[in-house]
């Protein structure tokens, strides 16, 4: 105690007032607290800084790393002059009430930032540790570690509230919810975040790394990171989308994660046909199709069929539309789908079908609908490309024709 008197002692000593004793052996005090809590601060974050660096260098895990990263030692460091000056500051001010009453809540409040700040660092640190582990790294690990932050700084405002006002609890959570309405407007979205983000984690709605499509925000990419309010997708263009994180609930998506982890990717496209090109096929014909490979076999098989179910019931045949034919369609809609069953970058344990959809005022849509195994974008396209360009050559043969819009050379032409 005399330790903080001796300005006051020596000012006497020499014929001082005592008012202006006091108040001078105050402000000598707390200045050299000051410069003492300066070096403390400075020592401590240097020792603490050293230290975990040197443990992060020694140990095989890479925690400590990521706590070296985040600061950590640097805000446990703050804590030691903080709690030298709660502990002696005190003692300074013991002929100054009013000013230890001030004094005592602001340093409180310090220290609970600071303990708030403390604890931040330690859950980043945890968080990046997290995503690093091949069994965690899709996980929105940010949206934990915000709630649980969150979780911390109510409580952590809430003591600083009591401890500020000299409220007891009961009160405080009365006025709370007299003021609830208020509450939930002003921080809304952080409400709809924190339910979003338990949804989306519960029922594994998305995952980081999973390709998503918004068209509502234009979002068409790969998610990259999941916060409490916004998700970030990096769309194939190279930009970036951030979209709030309870639209993932509110509103519809496209998830491409069940593709990529299919056996296949799926191809359905058509192409439309002219409805006046399709007819019935004359023996000559048939003779023609026959030296086609795909369709050989199958042309022999039905045209026996049908001649048999002709015969046997006396079709006419002076008529092709009496009795059963093939068509130009029928026997190109054959050749498509064995084509593509015999396709290599088809995936043969999946769905192969060629089907005929309903005739529209631009023709008769034939739609070719199959999977394949090589799921990458860039292969993909290459291997549908492939089959249609096929396709498209192949209509010639039958004699068909494929719709298209007149073009501005067709009507000088014609």
């Amino acid at each position: 105690m005399e330790l903080f008197n001796w300005a006051n002692n020596l000012l006497k000593s020499i014929g001082l007032g005592h008012v202006t004793a006091i108040y001078i052996n105050l402000v000598v005090n707390l200045i050299i607290i000051g410069i003492i809590a300066y070096v403390i601060d400075k020592i401590a974050k240097r020792v603490f800084i050293l230290g975990f660096i040197i443990l992060a260098r020694s140990t095989k895990t890479s925690f400590d790393d990521f706590l070296v990263r985040n600061k950590t030692s640097k805000f446990i460091a703050h804590l030691i002059p903080l709690y030298f000056i709660y502990k002696t500051v005190p003692v300074a001010l013991k002929d100054f009430t009013y000013w230890e009453y001030i004094f005592s809540k602001g340093i409180t409040t310090f220290i609970i930032l600071i303990s708030l700040w403390t604890a931040r660092s330690i859950f980043n640190a945890f968080g990046d540790y997290l995503k690093q582990k091949p069994d965690y790294n899709d996980k929105p690990i940010d949206s934990y570690v915000q709630v649980v932050m969150l979780i911390l700084w109510i409580f952590g405002i809430t003591s600083i509230i009591l401890m500020l006002f000299d409220i007891k609890m009961e009160s405080l959570l009365a006025t709370f919810g007299a003021i609830s309405a208020i509450v939930i407007i002003v921080f809304k979205d952080t409400i709809l975040g924190v339910v979003a983000s338990i949804q989306v984690t519960v029922n594994d709605i998305v995952r980081i790394g999973d390709w998503i499509t918004i068209e509502k925000f234009g979002a068409d990419g790969d998610v990259i990171e999941i916060n409490l309010a916004t998700v970030k997708v990096k769309n194939f263009d190279n930009t970036t989308t951030t979209i709030p994180t309870y639209s993932l609930i509110s509103d519809s998506f496209k998830n491409w994660r069940g593709m990529q982890s299919s056996p296949g990717r799926r191809i359905k496209r058509h192409i439309l046909i002219k409805a006046n090109s399709v007819r019935f096929l004359h023996k000559e014909e048939l003779a023609d199709l026959k030296k086609i490979h795909l369709v050989s076999a199958y042309i022999d098989q039905r045209q026996h069929d049908i001649d048999r179910y002709n015969e046997q019931n006396g079709i006419d045949k002076s008529l092709s539309i009496n009795g059963r034919n093939l068509t130009n369609l029928g026997i190109f809609r054959k050749y498509i789908n064995n084509y593509i069953e015999t396709h290599p970058g088809a995936n043969k344990e999946m769905t192969i079908m060629c089907r005929h959809l309903q005739p529209t005022e631009k023709g008769i849509p034939i739609e070719i609908y199959l999977f394949t195994s090589d799921k990458r974008w860039i292969n993909h396209e290459y291997i549908m490309a492939d089959i249609f360009d096929h396709i498209i050559a192949s209509v010639a043969y039958f004699d068909l024709e494929i719709f298209e819009l007149p073009s501005g050379k067709g009507y000088i032409d014609a």
